[in-house]
């Protein structure tokens, strides 16, 4: 399996269909697995040789696989979420399932396994997508969190328990939004709206109103990027009416930059300058997100957000803000560090800085092009010239 298998042969254990679900060849899993290991602290290894015969179930030889090291059992079942002896198992052949309360009794049984153990083991794995993406970019985590985002309705579609369907539900609608986010980010905002509408309708069954507040929110930037300005500006203000008093501090924080960004586009100067002092005013000491919806919100993304606007507005104290806000932020976020070069462009050719524009613009378009950010390659066509 050097490239992804086409010969129609059905997968031999449960690991090989799970890495095939996956898209992936045994080398790009094999890699993905190796990066997986070291960002969670995990001894496992993983060759691709190894991986090949993890995925048989047997041996050369012959035999079936009945000892994998502790290491790497470890190790695919927090990138899986799945049992070593399930992965090692057979799949349910199609014509086995054919008969659908047969199915159903069968999906029953494996929702009913999911306990706190495996909500932790799929939120891991949510964060780990996560960090693939803020630092690779959709290009890479946008699949494995659509991949997940099946898995994850697929358990809580058989779920009996209130309490797991809950939190699977709540788990379903963060999948959803970050795919969303990805999604406008690789320029599918039809792809990108209707993530949402999952994200909100998952959040609905979560019993965790913040969930839909932040899903809706999140979505008045696909409005933003097709020029409905004042649809996005609505949607923000409600949510941000609904939060009132109701939700976390940092949660509060985010929405009032959100509201700040959509007034920046109306062209709003003292409204949108004004949300930003709000949300300075609302974020608290520790920013860590940590019940509720995930946000990144910290003073130096906030200086990032209101940079933005005021590069819109062409503020003077544009590019300072923003210069400032690039050196402060953690190396990982490469999206946020793209939009901050682009905006740096406009800052910086409305300062009449037009050499140093042209430097941004480059490092803009080198990182836009290796996350595949199509929206920061739209915009930075729009500055063409500038």
């Amino acid at each position: 399996m050097s490239q992804h298998d086409t010969s129609g042969r059905p997968p031999r254990t449960v690991l090989e269909q799970r890495i095939r679900e996956r898209r992936q060849t045994f080398e790009e899993f094999a890699r993905f697995a190796e990066q997986f290991a070291v960002e969670h602290g995990e001894p496992g290894t993983l060759s691709v040789r190894h991986l090949q015969r993890l995925a048989t179930g047997r041996h050369p030889d012959g035999r079936p696989i009945s000892k994998v090291r502790p290491a790497t059992a470890r190790l695919l079942e927090r990138i899986f979420g799945v049992s070593i002896d399930d992965l090692l198992s057979t799949p349910v052949a199609s014509e086995a399932v054919a008969d659908p309360d047969r199915e159903l009794h069968l999906m029953l049984s494996v929702s009913q396994r999911v306990d706190s153990a495996v909500i932790g083991l799929l939120t891991e794995q949510l964060n780990a997508i996560r960090r693939l993406d803020r630092q690779l970019g959709a290009i890479v985590a946008h699949e494995e969190v659509k991949t997940k985002a099946r898995q994850v309705e697929r358990l809580m579609s058989y779920s009996l328990s209130p309490a797991v369907r809950s939190q699977l539900a709540g788990l379903l609608s963060e999948l959803h939004t970050l795919a969303g986010w990805q999604a406008l980010d690789i320029g599918s905002v039809s792809d990108s709206w209707q993530h949402y509408e999952q994200a909100k309708s998952a959040a609905a069954e979560s019993g965790t109103p913040s969930f839909e507040t932040h899903s809706l929110a999140e979505q008045a930037f696909v409005l933003l990027d097709i020029g409905r300005s004042s649809d996005a500006v609505d949607v923000v203000g409600y949510a941000r009416r609904r939060a009132a008093g109701s939700y976390s501090r940092l949660f509060q924080a985010w929405l009032a930059a959100a509201h700040g960004e959509a007034l920046a586009a109306m062209g709003m100067r003292s409204e949108s300058l004004c949300a930003f002092d709000e949300a300075a005013t609302l974020l608290p000491i520790d920013s860590a997100s940590v019940d509720g919806p995930y946000v990144v919100l910290d003073a130096t993304h906030l200086a990032r957000w209101r940079g933005h606007a005021l590069a819109r507005f062409g503020d003077a104290s544009a590019a300072g803000v923003l210069s400032g806000a690039l050196d402060r932020l953690d190396p990982s976020f490469t999206r946020a560090a793209t939009a901050l070069h682009v905006d740096l462009v406009v800052a910086l050719a409305a300062a009449g800085e037009h050499a140093e524009a042209r430097l941004q613009a480059r490092r803009a378009v080198q990182l836009a092009d290796q996350i595949g950010s199509k929206r920061q390659q739209r915009r930075l066509r729009l500055l063409d010239g500038l």
